[in-house]
């Protein structure tokens, strides 16, 4: 009931700076010349930049996949289709795109997952995610001074502060990941200090069942750590996923009929305001996204057309994906952890007891 109260509560903080974004963007602005403008977009490249958002998804359901087969996990493609529209769908209703992870960890304890495992897998699914956001912002810092200068002068205090949250907080996954005796003792140390203070009620085996669950969770990173070249592949396929998505921004471009600004070049400015906001306490980074988008790509789109840009760009990479995301949600929500009906018996026995021991 708490969880469904919160999801209420967040919709409706989503809704409320949805409108608030919408004012302050089309605010004296005529909405008559924006729609006609919109209308003008060639929609073959509208649906490849969805196709973008598509393949986007996709990308972590693969790293999933990955993951989950190397440690002979039985996950389908289907499955893990499913933790990543879920995952996608909460972290965007979410402050600081909190909410995916534990829903994802969520369903796939239902579908007989340990939750150690599930634990360092979307926290290594993370962590990759965010060092490629680090990643590129490390090179506009090195190399990328033609941007900066040209694109990004306006809004340069709000990418440091970005990168530098986002650099600290993939130091503390890192610790987590790379570190798990550490991340044993501060669970240990955490629930111990919250039964002490009378927040979590004490419950005899807990301490025990917490410390067998750190174990497992120790030797699946010791798993991940030995195994560099499945990590190679998982590090190559996020900076994909990442760079598909920010090219949504370029076939928008196109949809225009604009050219004369590399594809290289509109991909990186995308990502220099997905570190911006990223870390941002607002879901989705609205509202902030918006208004850096206007400033970034004013010298792309042109003054008469950086306003009907960003609104297909961002209503196709935001807005078009949550929609999908959340349909996606509602399947995953009645399709995993439903035993089937039908099915071998001995083969289920032998899965239960499996589960038991792993318990």
């Amino acid at each position: 009931m708490k969880s469904k109260k919160k999801t209420i509560f967040n919709l409706v903080f989503l809704l409320v700076v949805f409108v608030l974004t919408l004012y302050g963007v089309l605010r004296g602005q005529d909405i008559g010349e924006l729609i006609a403008a919109m209308g003008e977009a060639d929609w073959h490249y509208l649906m490849l930049a969805v196709c973008c958002v598509l393949l986007f998804i996709c990308g972590q359901a693969a790293v999933i996949w990955i993951m989950m087969h190397s440690l002979h996990r039985n996950q389908n493609m289907g499955k893990c289709m499913l933790y990543s529209f879920t995952g996608y769908f909460f972290c965007s209703i979410t402050p600081f795109a909190s909410g995916g992870p534990p829903m994802q960890i969520y369903y796939m304890k239902k579908e007989k997952v340990p939750i150690p495992v599930a634990s360092i897998v979307m926290l290594i699914v993370t962590f990759m995610y965010k060092v490629v956001l680090v990643m590129v912002g490390l090179f506009f810092l090195l190399f990328g001074h033609r941007i900066i200068s040209g694109y990004l002068g306006g809004v340069l205090p709000v990418f440091g502060v970005g990168l530098f949250l986002t650099m600290g907080f993939c130091f503390l996954l890192a610790l987590f990941i790379f570190h798990p005796n550490l991340a044993k003792k501060a669970m240990m140390k955490g629930l111990g200090w919250l039964e002490k203070k009378h927040l979590m009620k004490h419950k005899e085996g807990r301490m025990e069942k917490l410390a067998a669950s750190m174990d497992r969770y120790k030797e699946t990173a010791a798993f991940f750590k030995s195994h560099k070249p499945m990590m190679a592949l998982v590090f190559l396929i996020t900076v994909i996923q990442r760079f598909i998505l920010f090219y949504a921004t370029y076939f928008v471009y196109r949809a225009f009929g604009l050219s004369g600004t590399s594809m290289w070049t509109i991909g990186l400015l995308q990502a220099a305001i997905s570190i911006s906001v990223d870390m941002l306490p607002i879901p989705g980074g609205m509202g902030i996204s918006e208004a850096m988008f206007l400033s970034i790509f004013a010298p792309v789109f042109g003054s008469a057309m950086v306003l009907p840009g960003m609104a297909l760009s961002r209503g196709i990479t935001y807005y078009v994906q949550l929609f999908l995301c959340a349909v996606m949600a509602i399947v995953a929500h009645f399709v995993l952890g439903r035993e089937k009906k039908a099915g071998n018996p001995a083969k289920a026995a032998k899965h239960a007891k499996e589960i038991r021991t792993e318990q």
